[in-house]
């Protein structure tokens, strides 16, 4: 396996002056070496074929040096693997140190012209493991490996994932917090991306008030991964900033359109390349509910739940702005960029709106307003619903096109009469849109299904592959890889996929209740 090393980060920064690998509070440093523990009989449970044709690796993933890499068995020649220094606000309160604690950095690659950082998750322990052991666990790995692909193709900006690999060891997890700890088989999932980096490892510095390292991690940043800031001075950390918040606003609205929900953002969970990272408890709204969030650590107050990651991607943003204006040092212009980004957000999620309707002229707010209430009042699966509406013609009356969006209901019997009226209502008022609009049906039908995927990833699906695999059967990962990398064509072959959360699901451990174990 011949990869081109091209390290920056862990060349260009300064390291922690200490070597030994114990827990502690590391000052002046953005990183500390650290060498990824030795698993006892790793083992190549599924790898992403299309990422690793990508990485120009296609052809090693089979090699026991692949999997002696990525399971952290070996260090590649003349690299020296790492753990990034950070801090953050967790549930909107400030952490302190927190760091790598389970993620060891191994290198940087150029490949196909595009440059990537690589890094384990489950890899072992390092200086900021606080009183965590630094693993992973099958359970958690499959939902991170699997999620992290089907993110990239439904189109939202992501970290991916190259492998998923048994350690061979057993780890004690306690999956919902509630003094019920089980051993499970260890993992590592080998994530990819152009950087890691995040909003906490500016915070880090900034409330060291260390801002010579802060400086020179901001300069880093810019000169690697946002080369058009050709500013100087304070200006260009001020353009550094309002590109954060346009990566940043675009990913929550990819967010929105899909029904993905984090499930905890925290600012040490920010890419500063606006990238989903960190798939811990996340889930896809199913019945449409904006305040539902699949974090049980989360349940009582809802802070990250979907209708409100908007808003959290905009405290997150404060909080970064806080961490860089020792370098920027004008309020007023921070401020600006930040008053601007609700109403650009709202430009943004209206269109996206807009073409999940197939709508451009006819499209309005009001319209919105009502179809969102409804939805909220119905238990409808918002990604059936979405995908179905396509279906509807101009030549329709509302009663046929309720016929076509009726499958997306759950427990539709139940549906009072008055809903289904108001559906009704909704459904001439679209009907009379849609006839506005210059767009034929099956033009409109083609754009609405370029917008409104057939399949994502329901917890139910992620739990079913998990107990195929802790029984040994790696097919069903396999099976729902494959599935998941055209979520926008029809795939009849899979229509089994296309469907409602089952019953069993609703309160079952792994589907409806998550944690930041899961």
């Amino acid at each position: 396996m011949k990869l081109n090393i091209k390290d920056t980060f862990n060349k260009e920064l300064p390291a922690d002056k200490e070597t030994e690998n114990s827990r502690r509070q590391v000052n002046n440093a953005c990183f500390s070496y650290v060498t990824p523990k030795s698993p006892s009989n790793p083992e190549l449970v599924h790898y992403a074929s299309f990422l690793a044709n990508d990485l120009g690796i296609a052809n090693d993933v089979q090699t026991k040096e692949f999997l002696d890499v990525f399971s952290g068995n070996s260090v590649y020649p003349e690299t020296n693997p790492f753990a990034m220094c950070y801090g953050g606000h967790q549930f909107g309160n400030w952490a302190g140190q927190l760091g790598d604690g389970r993620a060891i950095n191994l290198f940087e690659i150029e490949a196909n012209n595009k440059h990537w950082a690589l890094q384990l998750k489950g890899a072992g322990e390092t200086p900021y493991s606080r009183t965590a052991d630094g693993l992973a666990v099958l359970r958690s790995s499959v939902r991170e490996h699997l999620c992290s692909e089907a993110m990239h193709s439904l189109g939202v900006p992501t970290t991916r994932s190259l492998a998923l690999i048994l350690s061979g060891d057993e780890v004690l997890r306690d999956i919902l917090y509630n003094g019920n700890p089980k051993l499970e088989k260890g993992a590592i999932v080998t994530r990819v991306a152009p950087s890691f980096i995040r909003f906490g490892n500016f915070q880090i510095f900034a409330s060291r008030r260390d801002n010579k390292t802060l400086k020179e991690l901001t300069d880093y940043t810019i000169a690697h991964y946002f080369p058009n800031i050709k500013s100087e001075g304070k200006e260009k950390y001020l353009d550094f900033y309002q590109e954060v918040v346009n990566k940043s606003l675009e990913m929550v609205v990819e967010w929105q359109r899909v029904g993905f929900v984090h499930g905890v953002m925290n600012t040490d969970n920010m890419s500063i390349l606006g990238l989903t990272i960190d798939y811990g408890p996340y889930g896809w709204l199913e019945n449409f509910d904006p305040d539902w969030t699949p974090n049980t650590t989360d349940r009582q107050n809802k802070r990250y739940r979907f209708r409100n990651q908007p808003d959290i991607i905009l405290w997150n943003l404060v909080q970064l702005g806080n961490a860089l204006y020792p370098l920027i040092e004008d309020i007023p212009a921070m401020e600006t960029i930040l008053t601007a980004y609700n109403k650009t957000y709202d430009t943004k999620y209206h269109k996206m709106m807009a073409a999940k309707l197939g709508l451009s002229s006819t499209y309005t707010t009001e319209n919105h307003d009502e179809l969102i209430n409804l939805l909220t009042q119905s238990n409808i699966d918002m990604t059936i619903f979405f995908r179905n509406l396509s279906s509807v013609t101009k030549l329709d009356t509302p009663k046929e096109a309720f016929t076509k969006i009726k499958y997306a209901f759950y427990n539709i019997e139940e549906l009072p009469n008055e809903i289904i009226t108001k559906w009704e209502v909704w459904l001439k008022s679209y009907l009379e849109m849609i006839n506005a609009e210059e767009q034929t049906d099956s033009e409109r039908k083609a754009s609405m299904n370029r917008n409104n995927p057939k399949y994502v990833l329901r917890n139910y699906m992620a739990q079913l592959a998990i107990e195929s695999a802790e029984k040994g059967d790696y097919s069903l990962i396999n099976e729902l890889y494959l599935l998941l990398q055209k979520p926008y064509e029809e795939q009849s072959e899979h229509e089994k996929w296309f469907a409602k959360r089952p019953d069993w699901a609703l309160e079952k451990v792994g589907c409806s209740m998550l944690s930041c174990n899961s």
